[in-house]
């Protein structure tokens, strides 16, 4: 059997919610964006632990090391995203590329969810990378988001004080949803008490833009050959969920971010379960490419 024991508190309250004796806490809504870049176009290794090689051919993935504070999957590495912002469903929010119908269709959802769900793959990528997928027209990208005033945006729209549609108009920019693609869609297990419903993304490093350690709820940055991040995965070397393991071993598979990027990707749900077997509780995993070390 693929899946995980759960012993203890979580076995008990696995139990109680096959039993129906408690419900499962709601599943937020929420977007992930695997950045993608290219080796050939860079010069070394970029970040701690990153495996850039000049003149390489291959790709590399942008991951954040979660901070052993956070009440979520801490010490998981992860791409960046989090939950859906209500404001992120904003009209407001100047629009290039996919519609959100369009969305709508890939990922199976309505078109308020749709429309959230890529303005907050957008957000949260800027928020924890420092990558905008925005530009001035529906042709063009921001060149450079390093200054002190793109800063004090970033903190303010983490902080809430600013809304994703707030922020693009102020700057007269436009939400290139054209960059992204969509890649999955996985939902915490019922047995959690913390619980997302996410959809994920994949997206190009935009020409002339760079990642930067941003800090907050990471305390590590790394750009990773997936392959080489899965090997440290099975070694026990860094810890990734299931989603992010069947994201990477998925991605290993193509040669370059072009490939990726061009992929006509058919979005099945993935949803790990609780389940009863010979008297002990397991977390079941849908999935045969993810095994623990």
């Amino acid at each position: 059997m693929n899946g995980i024991p759960l012993p203890g508190e979580f076995g008990e309250r696995a139990r109680a919610i096959l039993s129906g004796e408690i419900a499962p806490v709601p599943a937020r809504d929420a977007a992930t964006v695997v950045l993608l870049r290219s080796l050939r176009d860079q010069n070394g290794p970029e970040g701690p632990g990153g495996d850039g090689r000049d003149g390489d051919g291959g790709l590399e993935v942008y991951m954040l090391r979660r901070a052993a504070s956070m009440a979520f999957a801490a010490g998981a590495y992860v791409f960046p995203g989090g939950s859906v912002d209500p404001r992120d469903a904003d009209q407001a929010v100047a629009w290039a590329g996919p519609a959100p119908e369009t969305w709508g269709r890939l990922f199976g959802a309505d078109i308020g969810t749709a429309r959230g769900l890529v303005c907050a793959a957008v957000r949260e990528t800027f928020e924890e990378s420092g990558v905008l997928l925005a530009g001035p027209s529906a042709d063009r990208v921001v060149a450079d988001t390093t200054g002190d005033d793109w800063e004090a945006d970033r903190e303010a729209l983490i902080d809430r004080r600013l809304s994703l549609a707030e922020f693009l108009n102020k700057r007269d920019l436009v939400l290139r949803a054209d960059l992204l693609r969509p890649w999955g869609h996985w939902i915490t297990p019922d047995v959690e008490h913390k619980r997302f419903d996410t959809r994920f993304f994949v997206a190009a490093m935009p020409a002339g833009q760079r990642t930067r350690d941003v800090g907050g709820e990471a305390d590590e940055v790394a750009w990773l050959r997936p392959e080489r991040a899965l090997d440290r995965a099975k070694k026990g070397e860094i810890f990734l969920l299931p989603p992010t393991f069947r994201t990477l071993a998925d991605i290993s598979e193509f040669e370059d971010v072009d490939a990726v990027m061009a992929c006509d990707r058919k979005i099945v749900t993935f949803q790990p379960r609780a389940a009863e077997v010979d008297g002990e509780m397991w977390l079941v995993i849908p999935d045969e490419e993810y095994r623990l070390p």
